[in-house]
């Protein structure tokens, strides 16, 4: 069965397709020449658009370089990526809000370790949902990192929270 599906009478809750609310943030992935200036190209894309790069990794690897990031509004910046012909991959990624704790990565690292699951990548969210400072999270289980986190308190940050502050410039 597939998510959404209500065939013969199971669904799993996500009737619709990913929507403002889904529980994950999607990251988008492009690989780019290692040029002076390639990063720019792709920045000025969003340029005039509503989408924000709301979160930014580069990784380096000579000759090319992956720049990991979340969107505020995914399905119009993947339009944008599409029509410029950019080579992208897309990820699901967990959105955490840190917890008002002396070392809430600490909390969070020990929380996903209980569970066994591992966080593959890890980095900042620029925007500040709730004017909350929240980490993007890959890991190797991305339900049961929800769920272990989800029942541990922690809030998570969706794709909606991401554009919420859209009257902002």
């Amino acid at each position: 069965m597939s998510i959404g599906d209500s065939s013969e009478g199971g669904s799993i809750g996500y009737a619709t397709a990913r929507g403002r609310n889904w529980p994950t943030l999607r990251q988008f992935t492009v690989f780019l020449e290692n040029r002076v200036g390639q990063l720019l190209e792709v920045v000025r894309r969003f340029e005039g658009s509503k989408v924000r790069i709301v979160a930014l990794s580069i990784n380096d690897s000579g000759e090319c370089a992956f720049v990991r990031f979340l969107l505020s509004h995914p399905e119009q910046g993947r339009e944008i990526l599409e029509r410029a012909g950019l080579a992208l991959i897309e990820s699901d990624l967990i959105g955490v809000e840190l917890p008002m704790t002396r070392q809430p990565l600490l909390r969070i690292c020990t929380a996903l370790l209980q569970a066994e699951v591992n966080i593959i990548q890890a980095y900042p969210i620029l925007a500040r949902p709730r004017g909350r400072p929240a980490v993007a999270l890959m890991v190797d289980n991305t339900e049961m990192g929800l769920e272990t986190l989800g029942s541990k308190g922690f809030t998570m940050i969706t794709e909606g929270d991401l554009s919420e502050d859209d009257d902002e410039t």
